[in-house]
């Protein structure tokens, strides 16, 4: 690492005239490339930021909140729990900011408390974040909805979830999980299953209504028997519990899991009830933990595109914020990503006339 040398000889901190001058651009072209303005090209920008790097540049953040009358820092609301689908989206909005220059603060809400959020906003509020975003909110009952009187002033990034209050800018992303459960689903109808049983997450989950809505619409496009929906609560034991009534149904050939974990359950409560996977039933989850390709058998599942959903929705909100008057930039459907193991087979002689077998989505 290169240092700057002061008058006495000590080591001193780089500035972004010693940026400008080891990267060969003027200091107004290391202002827009640190302030992330447009008119600057990629291999310049490029350039700028190796020299920083070389030369250990830091951004004076401090100055610059004084001088835009921004902190440089973004606040999440987040649910405090272990599961995978949450944290995987807490880890890509942190390694999301990373990028953009910003501080991350972060407020966990708890699970079945209706002024988690109001209390959490209000608290970043008062930090003086320049944004926040919500991720996966639940529907608490008796949350009041948006009677509650909050004003937001900053841009708001909601992540899963229709937005919970009116704020100055609103932002959505995450969207598509209807699309990836009716992919899933559709992967079992094209294997020549007759219907596929859903084992649902708790529904005060907007992600687990998405996962349910995307079913239901496979079904109906494919003029399929709706079979009755079993709730689970997104563990391993729920979907133990689950798959324990599935394996006392012979008509059951084909489950649909809202989550892996609750899919991991249920396939072992029926092979201990001597139903076969997939030989007698086939089973699809929805995330792709780690663990999924290393059970047995090797977990059918749709992959969320935690990361990709954090980057996008980071960039759109750090736009909103240092662009006020601009239109906000395109949100964009994230891709769905199926990915076919072993957990999945044709039915067992049960192909039914009338039924067409497909192949399934790669």
């Amino acid at each position: 690492m290169t240092r700057r040398t002061g008058r006495d000889g000590s080591s001193a901190a780089p500035r972004s005239v010693d940026v400008a001058r080891l990267a060969g651009v003027s200091q107004k072209t290391v202002s827009r490339v640190f302030n992330d303005e447009p008119y600057v090209s990629d291999a310049v920008r490029r350039r700028v930021l190796e020299a920083a790097e070389e030369l250990g540049y830091r951004r004076n953040n401090a100055a610059r909140a004084l001088a835009s009358g921004r902190t440089r820092s973004i606040g999440v609301v987040t649910l405090g729990t272990a599961l995978f689908g949450p944290a995987s989206l807490l880890m890509g909005i942190e390694r999301a900011v990373r990028d953009t220059g910003y501080a991350l603060r972060v407020v966990n809400t708890v699970e079945g408390d209706p002024d988690g959020i109001w209390g959490a906003v209000d608290s970043l509020l008062d930090q003086g974040v320049d944004g926040i975003v919500i991720s996966e909110p639940i529907d608490e009952p008796g949350d009041g909805g948006n009677q509650r009187d909050l004003s937001v002033a900053v841009p708001v990034l909601v992540l899963g979830a229709p937005p919970p209050f009116d704020a100055a800018t609103v932002l959505a992303a995450g969207g598509g999980a209807d699309l990836m459960a009716r992919a899933a689903t559709e992967h079992l109808l094209g294997l020549g299953h007759a219907t596929v049983h859903h084992l649902a997450g708790p529904q005060r989950w907007y992600a687990a209504r998405d996962r349910l809505d995307g079913w239901r619409a496979a079904l109906a496009a494919h003029g399929r028997h709706e079979p009755p929906v079993i709730e689970g609560d997104w563990s391993a034991a729920s979907g133990f519990a689950a798959g324990r009534v599935l394996a006392a149904d012979p008509e059951v050939t084909a489950v649909f899991a809202a989550n892996d974990d609750m899919a991991i359950g249920l396939i072992r409560a029926l092979t201990e009830a001597g139903r076969r996977v997939p030989q007698d039933v086939s089973v699809v989850g929805f995330d792709d933990v780690p663990v999924a390709a290393y059970v047995t058998p090797p977990l059918t599942t749709v992959r969320q595109p935690f990361d990709a959903v954090a980057q996008e929705g980071l960039k759109r909100l750090v736009h909103a914020i240092e662009n006020p008057q601009a239109d906000p930039l395109p949100a964009s459907v994230p891709a769905v990503d199926l990915i076919v193991r072993a957990s999945t087979a044709p039915p067992p002689n049960r192909v039914q006339s009338g039924l067409t077998t497909g192949g399934a989505k790669q």
